[in-house]
């Protein structure tokens, strides 16, 4: 969906507007603050999981809003997006990364504090790591990175790791052409009576009761239009992602290891996708990384809480960033 002001769908995001700009012949479309831009503040460039759409991230705009201009961008092909994929090899985390900072460039954000929500961690980071100049700062919201490996875990991903993710990429491919419909309904369900699991936790930690109801509404409708093909870009852009966490370990690794921007690093504690392992592993490689634990979250920081994470974006941000 769009709109010239969010402010029609939901008071809560007034001053938040859909626009679009051309990116290599691909109109890309994206979600601005109506704050003026000015050189001396950076802008928040927030980049979603890549199958899921700008649109994840209004509640986090309209808390930033007072305090920072943000823009958050629809990749390519999304299931729920507005952004068109330019040719099937676009659907995949390196070609992303190239998308974004095409993006950049085409809207002239010359200094970022760019945040990446799950796999949209890796975009950022890998962005961060071939486009320093840019950007002031990262912020890597429950990140998809490469999790801690023992020698023998490592050495059966390389060797087994590519055809095994090719065959589930495979079957599930021909999964969602034959119950896609099914698929997407079961979703749509659960969207509209969030109350029904009231007490549980989804699968990925947290609580779903926590959404705000003008996104779960937005989700529901988001959700009833989607058409069973689109979900196909999603499968490829996981199992590049899977290959990049799993098998070819090193770009990701080195990236880590490299990028030299002021970083955050943002955990739900109940996080049932990024366990704490994982955290622990990143910190002592980068003990440089600061980390913010939010608890009682799961791996939806930006949904359960977004003015929790838009405060401790701010407040870290301060003059650790906008003095670069």
């Amino acid at each position: 969906m769009q709109y010239a002001d969010w402010g029609e769908r939901a008071t809560r995001w007034s001053g938040i507007r859909s626009e679009t700009v051309d990116v290599r012949g691909t109109k890309a479309h994206y979600l601005v603050t109506d704050q003026t831009r000015t050189s001396e503040v950076p802008v928040h460039l927030l980049v979603p999981n890549p199958a899921n759409s700008a649109s994840n991230w209004l509640d986090v705009l309209a808390e930033l809003r007072p305090h920072a201009n943000a823009i958050a961008v629809d990749l390519p092909g999304t299931i729920a997006g507005h952004t068109a994929l330019p040719n099937r090899r676009a659907a995949s985390i390196e070609a992303n990364v190239l998308f974004l900072r095409d993006f950049a460039e085409a809207l002239d954000l010359d200094r970022v504090v760019v945040h990446g929500w799950s796999a949209g961690g890796v975009i950022a980071l890998l962005f961060a790591d071939q486009a320093p100049e840019r950007v002031a700062g990262l912020v890597l919201v429950v990140p998809a990175l490469p999790p801690p490996l023992s020698d023998g875990e490592a050495r059966m991903w390389r060797t087994l790791g590519r055809a095994g993710l090719a065959v589930v990429a495979a079957v599930t491919l021909v999964l969602f052409r034959v119950s896609g419909r099914r698929i997407l309904a079961a979703q749509l369900r659960v969207l509209e009576n969030p109350a029904s699991i009231a007490g549980r936790k989804w699968n990925t930690g947290g609580d779903l009761t926590r959404m705000s109801p003008e996104i779960a509404s937005l989700m529901r409708d988001e959700m009833s239009a989607v058409e069973p093909p689109r979900l196909a870009s999603a499968v490829t852009v996981y199992a590049s992602l899977m290959s990049l966490m799993f098998v070819r370990r090193r770009p990701l690794l080195d990236a880590m290891r490299r990028v030299a921007s002021p970083s955050l690093l943002v955990w739900g504690d109940e996080d049932r996708l990024t366990p704490r392992a994982s955290i622990d592993d990143w910190t002592a490689q980068r003990p440089d990384w600061n980390l913010a634990v939010l608890h009682r979250v799961g791996h939806a920081p930006p949904f359960e809480v977004p003015a929790d994470y838009a405060r401790t974006v701010v407040d870290w941000c301060g003059p650790r960033v906008h003095d670069r």
